[in-house]
Parts: structure tokens; C-alpha cells; sequence
């Protein structure tokens, strides 16, 4: 027996169809009288429409959201929530929005804090986590801290039937990630393999039902609940090289996020492969992989399998295709060692510059 702890994060969670209807109904259950809503430009009409929902509630929208929250749109909006007298805030859209709200709810005064309702329009899974990330001068930092949590998530399936089917695939992989890293890290227990485990099998199955009909209601639920399940887990325990490896890719060469997950996920599964096998064994079972009888064979298919899951459904499975320059590969690889972190394998800086050179070129994952 394991003994372990497990906290779990208060969150909660309004989940269907036409959810969107309940926000003003949950601003209100806040106590709030002032809403900023948050989106990026391209999102702006939605914001629009959070806003009409709202009615005297909004307090306006601040559609400026990028991609790993510049600290430069994080100041206007803190600046902009406190010049409109906003007392929270809604986001929606994908992981940059709500890394935005959570930005301002960083640096709001003890006094008057600044809670967040996150609506998701993508299955990033930050929603239900209390890591927050900012870049500046070209580096990503992240954190974890209590008052940046979501206190309200509004999961409405109808708000992702038109997600292109490229990132519905990629934003699936990105949450693949989180369960994947889940289940091999230091601080895991039973509940958290299990949603992770859960969370792997939904999003994985979701997937071809959607390459089928993009606007299949039913699968858009189900890769919104396994997003949800991995989110918790990205929430619950520490991660290690693969969300060290994405970070430092997209903070420092400005590349997707959601697909830099998808390129870099096969390999740094390969690489921690032989020192996590239990988390390889779920990893296979979730995702259906049979008539493997060994060991070895486990830890040689999954992240050939993730790959491929990748590959079927039209998502990139190199870091050249993403705009990743080939002299930033050693520049990533110094930056993967120069913080300690938690990971099943020891950080070996050849070894991860070949991972990298690997994902570079979209070759198949292996462990050196």
C-alpha cells in the first residue's frame, strides 16, 4: 500500500449544452457586480456576447488575450480591470484567456480580490488549475498560487463546434498531456491515475468521432470532460520534462502552445519510457493498445502510439513545421537543465538534445 495525500481543489463546475446561459447567474452567486470579460481578438464577438448576457453586470471587454500572457497585456489588463472598477472577471475562450484572467487575479490587492469565471472554448484544462504562467523578455515562468483557481467553470459544449478540427486535435493532445505526466509524477495517488487514466481514454476516443463530424455534440462533450479530468490532474501534482520542454519552447521561440504539446509529447514519453512503466501500462490500456506482452513492448508502442494518434488526425508532429528555428535546439536543450525539476528519468543534457532534435525533424520518438 502507498500512502499518499490528496487535496482536492475546489471548483465548480456547470457542464452542458447551453451552459453559456448560467453566467449571469454565476456572476451574480459570486456576489459580483462588475464583470471584465477577457478574450483574444479573435474572440471578440463571443466576449460580445458574454457581455450581452451580462447586461448591467459587464463592466466591458478586454479582447487582447495572446498566447503565454506577455506581461505587457497582463499590465494593460490589470490596469483596465481596475480602471472600470471591475470585481471579477470572465474569460473566455483557450488556455491564453484564462492565463490572462489569472494574471490579474495574481496582482489583485488582498483586499479585493478578483475571482475568475472561466468559460473554455478549447480543452486546455487550465481552467481547473492554480498554475498561472507570464513571459517576459523572451522567458516563460509559471507558478501555482491559490487566487488565481477558476471559482466557476461553464463547460458548454455548443461553444466548440466550430474549433477548427486541427486544433480540436492538438488542444486533445495538449490534455493528453497533462494525464500522461499525471501518472508518472512524485506526488501522484490512486484518484489522480484514475482521472487520468479516464481523462486519456475520453479525449483519445473523442477524437476520430470528430474527424468524422466536427460538430458531433456528443464527442464535443466528451473531449470537454476529459479535458476537464486532465486539467485536474495538471492541477493536483507536480509535471516534469514534458511541461518543462513546452514551456521553455513557447516562451523562448513564441510557438504554439497547443501544438508544441502535441510535437514534443511522444518523445518525452520515450524518454521517460523505461523509468515509469505503470504509467506506460495505463497509457496503452487507455488508449486500446493491445497484444502487447512485455515490458518493453509497452514502453516501445505508447509513444509511437501517441505519435500516430497525432499523425492520423492531421496534427504536426515536428517543431521545424511550428517555426522552431534549428539553432534554437541547443539553446533549448541548456535551458530544459538549468532549473530542477521532478521527472522519472535523470535530466541528461545529450540525451534531451537529441529528444529535441528528434521533435525537431518529426522523427520517431526513442530513448536514448
Amino acid at each position: 500500500m502507498n500512502a499518499f495525500t490528496y487535496t482536492a481543489a475546489p471548483a465548480r463546475i456547470v457542464f452542458g449544452a447551453g451552459a453559456l446561459r448560467e453566467v449571469g447567474a454565476e456572476v451574480e452567486r459570486l456576489g459580483a457586480r462588475r464583470a471584465l470579460v477577457l478574450a483574444t481578438p479573435e474572440q471578440a464577438d463571443a466576449a460580445g456576447r458574454v457581455a450581452a448576457l451580462l447586461g448591467e453586470r459587464a463592466a466591458g471587454v478586454f479582447a487582447k488575450a495572446a498566447m503565454h500572457v506577455p506581461v505587457e497585456t497582463a499590465r494593460e489588463a490589470r490596469e483596465t480591470a481596475r480602471r472600470l472598477g471591475a470585481d471579477c472577471a470572465v474569460a473566455i475562450g483557450g488556455g491564453s484567456t484564462t492565463g490572462l484572467g489569472k494574471a490579474i487575479a495574481l496582482e489583485a490587492p488582498p483586499d479585493s480580490p478578483l475571482p475568475i469565471i472561466a468559460i473554455p472554448t478549447t480543452y486546455a484544462g487550465s481552467e481547473v488549475t492554480s498554475i498561472w504562467g507570464l513571459t517576459e523578455g523572451g522567458v516563460k515562468k509559471t507558478g501555482r498560487d491559490a487566487r488565481v483557481l477558476p471559482r466557476t467553470v461553464i463547460y458548454d459544449p455548443e461553444l466548440t463546434l466550430t474549433l477548427p478540427l486541427p486544433m480540436t486535435v492538438t488542444s486533445a493532445l495538449n490534455a493528453i498531456a497533462h494525464a500522461a505526466e499525471g501518472l508518472y509524477a512524485p506526488d501522484g495517488n490512486p484518484v489522480v491515475a484514475l482521472m487520468a487514466e479516464e481523462g486519456i481514454r475520453t479525449s483519445a476516443a473523442a477524437l476520430p468521432a470528430l474527424a468524422r463530424d466536427p460538430r458531433d455534440i456528443e464527442a464535443r462533450g466528451d473531449a470537454l470532460a476529459g479535458a476537464w479530468l486532465c486539467g485536474t490532474v495538471l492541477g493536483s501534482v507536480a509535471m516534469g520534462l514534458h511541461h518543462k520542454l513546452c514551456h521553455t519552447l513557447g516562451g523562448t521561440f513564441n510557438l504554439p502552445h497547443a501544438q508544441t504539446h502535441t510535437v514534443v509529447l511522444p518523445h518525452a514519453l520515450a524518454y521517460n519510457a523505461a523509468a515509469a512503466p505503470e504509467a506506460m501500462a495505463r497509457i496503452a490500456r487507455a488508449l486500446g493498445l493491445t497484444g502487447l506482452d512485455a515490458a518493453a513492448d509497452v514502453q516501445h508502442a505508447v509513444p509511437r502510439a501517441v505519435q500516430a494518434l497525432a499523425a492520423r488526425h492531421g496534427a504536426p508532429t515536428s517543431l521545424r513545421a511550428l517555426g522552431m528555428p534549428a539553432a534554437g535546439i541547443d539553446r533549448a536543450a541548456d535551458l530544459a537543465v538549468t532549473t530542477p525539476y521532478p521527472n522519472p528519468r535523470p535530466l541528461e543534457r545529450a540525451a534531451l538534445r537529441a529528444l529535441l532534435q528528434r521533435a525537431y525533424d518529426g522523427a520517431a520518438p526513442a530513448a536514448d
